[in-house]
């Protein structure tokens, strides 16, 4: 049930969170009142819509070790990319990670708040564990608002969408090299970045992972490139796996130093992530002395 014109709109995904089905029923539900002439129908009530977001965190389906950090700072990616396309068609938005069983963070979030219309959106039946919960019919009996269940099918998005590009780098992560690809794919059309940094061992001092991704972020703002991103699980390929559950990417973008120099070629990352996905993956080589001169 849609209630045009909602006031206020509780809305709750994970995987999905950043899906195109979800952005339109938020728009079905806002009607006009969104953007500049919010407030503007008659009868209608005054000021723009408001969207809050709730995320209910997840854990990773590789690697034998969970970084809770990671999978934190992925739900929190993935809800700024979607409070970023809510406001981008004029929505007030708000978000938080919640509890992991979306039924105990629906009913938090509803006993601190009133709500017009509940927005739920899961994967397809055969993918979603929500359903196989019975979350919707469950989550009906217990609020007295109209909940509404969006299904996004996150392989089936049309070809006006935005590209959104997984860029894994560690020592890389800051060189001209990678920098010009991504100013090269972006310039093809609109594209959203999410650069993950799996952390060496060698932390503890010098230039850190974390230091080098703030500096390449910061680069590639500058540039005008829309990015966000995160220090990962040490293991390249789990992460690029973790990365691939967590973020509904369209290609990927692997950098490395030469052959000679690096452990990942040795170790045939790319070939082995080319294997594990069906997305493009495109390798950028950089030499040590362009990292370097970055820094």
């Amino acid at each position: 049930m849609i209630v045009a014109d909602a006031q206020n709109i509780l809305v709750v995904a994970n995987e999905t969170v950043v899906g195109k089905d979800l952005i339109e029923a938020v728009k079905r539900h806002t009607g006009d009142r969104s953007g500049k002439d919010a407030g503007s129908i008659e009868g209608s009530p005054t000021g723009p819509a408001s969207v809050h977001v709730i995320c209910p965190q997840s854990s990773p389906k590789h690697g034998h070790v969970i970084y809770d950090e990671s999978v934190r700072d992925a739900a929190e990616n993935r809800l700024k990319m979607t409070i970023a396309q809510m406001r981008e068609i004029g929505v007030e938005a708000t978000g938080e990670l919640m509890d992991p069983d979306p039924f105990s963070a629906i009913t938090d979030a509803v006993h601190e708040r009133s709500y017009d219309a509940i927005i739920i959106s899961t994967l397809p039946e055969t993918r979603s564990g929500w359903l196989r919960q019975d979350l919707i019919s469950r989550v009906q009996s217990e609020v007295d608002c109209p909940v509404e269940h969006v299904v996004v099918d996150l392989g089936a998005r049309g070809d006006d969408h935005v590209v959104r590009t997984l860029v894994v780098a560690n020592q890389t992560v800051g060189g001209e090299p990678l920098i010009e690809q991504l100013k090269a794919l972006a310039s093809e059309g609109p594209h959203r970045f999410v650069v993950v940094c799996p952390q060496g061992g060698d932390e503890t001092g010098g230039d850190t992972a974390h230091q080098r991704l703030a500096r390449t972020l910061e680069r590639l703002e500058e540039e005008g490139l829309e990015a966000i991103g995160q220090v990962t699980h040490p293991d390249a390929f789990t992460a690029t796996k973790t990365a691939l559950d967590f973020y509904d990417v369209d290609e990927v973008v692997i950098s490395t130093f030469p052959e000679t120099r690096s452990g990942w070629l040795r170790e045939d990352l790319v070939g082995r992530v080319q294997s594990s996905t069906d997305k493009p993956v495109h390798h950028v080589v950089s030499e040590p002395h362009a990292v370097e001169n970055e820094a």
